[in-house]
């Protein structure tokens, strides 16, 4: 498998902004030649990204980095008839096509699993919404921020307390996951027909996810369950699955669940032994019913190193422990380099976010810089069979750009 397990499979990647392009780019990873369709001049606006408001300046466009890698670009404007007649002629011959396209907008368009499917009974039609294929909000439109973040809960729950405003998400934060879960809809439906020999239509959405990813709190509360007032980092209720500052500025997230066994271990690493006798703390029920004087405690030990003395001392002693990261950390992540989870671009030092699924024997691709808008364009269509005059003829009507 030197050029990946998909190698040879055939995708339409007929989508925009990040979820569904993201799984096509997964696909990539692992082999599959992925077609980027876009409309021609602009094309996909998530080329844009990076020179909205707010977002970090780079000479790199950063965000199709990410996203196209390994893809090549064909510019159809599919309001015209001879662009759609290209897009079936390719149908015809491919393995998965995907699109984030409203269902209104799909059948305005004509690329509907009812058009497409009868193309092409292998094909899997992946498609993917912002809240769903059914119901009235079915042609809604939705970012991970809204459908995903904000619906779900999540936008809420994470506030420190509750009259903390409710925190935003950053870019992409939804979309990635969620894109691992059109992923594993494709996969699933690639398994069956290994199976059937019969394509079918996969869907997943950002609503569907986002409550999936908040699963632990709302199946509490679809049981009825009664829920506490939330309480901010000061007073939770146990002082060692909390959060500390430290003398840099940096902050260290302690998580020990195996709290009668660890107790011990972690007052020696922070210096404190004294207080494993102290009759205050002797008990775990004892550190729950004083927690906002222990958190105290713990403020005023954790203030007085760095992070990384703090991470040398708590290493190696079986406690369970993190680093609130920052983007500053990720260019010289080691552990991250050592595990392939950042790797660099073919003939370049330039590293890029790995998808995050290893197979055992399986190579990935190399990741590639991705397309100019268009690029492939004569490329493609020669592939598919048309002559000079007929691509002549197509990008002078507009259909290929």
């Amino acid at each position: 498998m030197e050029k990946g397990i998909f190698e040879g499979l055939k995708v339409l990647d007929c989508a925009s902004f990040i979820a569904a392009p993201a799984a096509a780019t997964v696909l990539s990873d692992f082999g599959a030649d992925v077609i980027k369709i876009e409309p021609p001049g602009s094309g996909d606006p998530y080329r844009n990204l990076p020179n909205l408001p707010g977002y970090p300046h780079s000479e790199h466009n950063f965000a199709w980095m990410l996203e196209a890698r390994n893809k090549k670009s064909l510019a159809l404007d599919l309001t015209k008839p001879d662009a759609r007649e290209v897009l079936y002629k390719l149908v015809s011959e491919a393995d998965v096509f995907i699109t984030n396209m409203p269902p209104g907008v799909r059948e305005k368009l004509g690329i509907t699993h009812e058009h497409l499917g009868h193309l092409n009974d292998r094909l899997i039609y992946a498609s993917f919404t912002g809240y769903g294929e059914k119901g009235e909000e079915a042609n809604k439109p939705g970012f991970d921020s809204n459908a995903y973040w904000a619906r779900s809960g999540l936008m809420d729950l994470v506030r420190a307390d509750e009259d903390t405003t409710p925190a935003r998400s950053v870019a992409g934060m939804g979309d990635h996951p969620c894109a691992m879960a059109f992923y594993s809809a494709i996969v699933t439906a690639l398994y069956r027909r290994e199976r059937t020999g019969k394509g079918g239509h996969v869907s997943t959405n950002l609503m569907a996810n986002g409550i999936w990813a908040n699963g632990v709190l709302a199946q509490a509360k679809l049981c009825g369950a009664k829920f506490s007032k939330r309480r901010p980092r000061e007073h939770a209720l146990n002082a060692v699955t909390n959060h500390y500052k430290c003398k840099d500025g940096r902050w260290i997230i302690l998580s020990l669940l195996n709290e009668e066994r660890q107790w011990p271990t972690l007052m020696r690493c922070l210096g404190r032994e004294d207080l494993i006798e102290d009759s205050r703390f002797a008990t775990k029920a004892d550190r729950h019913s004083r927690s906002v004087e222990l958190i105290r405690i713990f403020d005023e030990i954790f203030v007085t190193r760095p992070l990384a003395e703090w991470r040398r001392l708590l290493d190696g002693n079986g406690l369970v422990f993190g680093v609130v990261g920052i983007l500053d950390d990720i260019p010289t992540d080691q552990q991250m380099i050592d595990n392939d989870v950042l790797v660099p671009f073919t003939n370049d030092t330039m590293l890029t976010i790995n998808s995050p699924i290893w197979i055992d024997g399986a190579n990935k691709v190399r990741p590639n810089k991705p397309p100019g808008i268009g690029e492939h364009s004569d490329e493609i269509l020669r592939k598919a069979g048309y002559d000079e005059a007929t691509i002549r003829k197509l990008r002078s009507s507009g259909a290929v750009g």
